[in-house]
């Protein structure tokens, strides 16, 4: 109620920090989430915490097949929004395995772990974590709303999602999870903070097809994720990292040759 006061009485008075409100709710969720998950973690057989992240696994794959389904609902010239996704998935993929992000993320997680002295899992946390809570429409379009209006209603339900997925993380993995608020506040608020000037190109977020390309394709990558949270597969999630850039991209060179 606050924020929106502040936004109808003048733009210009908005701070920072309310630009980016629903980007520090979050890191305060992960945060008391990772704490509770590293109590329970002494406390809990190791068949109960499987059961946790086997629990989150499903939940993270059926969100990801939810967001998936976004590819679904664009259709630009003769190009179906799967044809697209697929190409940005493939192109993205084939970059990332070149540019060894997966690696390059191991290297960060790995020296956190050498530094603060993590447990075994540190890095598999940091990793699982940062790409669950930074991939997908959530966080893409709560950080637009927030950084154009000082809206955080959007990032607040996912914070309070983010928040129950880090206990369940955490208990498996360690304190790596809570070490994923570092990519959370680089990207969720650096995209609120720039939101002002997306918005001049970007038309009703919620909607535009670039945005539904990019969400499509955090889904896959989503599932992915669900995938190696339940052990069914090993896939290299962070190569495909790319596909989310080469979408919207893919989406502008369409609409221009169109």
């Amino acid at each position: 109620m606050l924020t929106t006061l502040i936004w109808l009485i003048h733009p210009a008075t908005l701070g920072v920090f309310v630009k980016t409100s629903g980007t520090w709710i979050n890191v305060a969720t992960v945060l008391i989430g990772s704490g509770l998950g590293i109590v329970l973690k002494g406390n809990l057989p190791t068949r109960m915490q499987r059961i946790i992240t086997q629990a989150l696994g499903l939940l993270t794959l059926f969100l990801g097949v939810t967001m998936a389904g976004s590819l679904l609902k664009v259709k630009l010239g003769i190009f179906d929004g799967v044809i697209i996704g697929l190409i940005a998935i493939v192109i993205g993929g084939l970059l990332g395995e070149w540019w060894r992000i997966d690696a390059q993320l191991r290297t960060i997680g790995d020296a956190l772990k050498h530094r603060f002295q993590g447990g075994g899992s540190f890095t598999e946390g940091f990793v699982a974590a940062s790409l669950l809570f930074c991939v997908g429409p959530m966080a893409m379009i709560g950080s637009l709303n927030n950084g154009l209006s000082g809206d955080n209603t959007l990032l607040s339900i996912k914070s309070a999602m983010d928040g129950l997925a880090s206990i369940a993380l955490s208990s498996s993995y360690g304190i790596g999870v809570a070490f994923s608020i570092l990519p959370i506040v680089v990207y969720q608020g650096g995209l609120s903070i720039a939101a002002s000037f997306l918005a001049q190109s970007l038309s009703e977020p919620a909607t535009n097809p670039s945005v539904l390309l990019t969400s499509g394709v955090g889904g896959l990558i989503v599932m992915g994720l669900g995938l190696n949270l339940l052990e069914v597969a090993e896939l290299s999630i962070a190569a495909f990292l790319p596909g989310l850039l080469l979408a919207p991209l893919l989406c502008a060179i369409i609409e221009w040759l169109a």
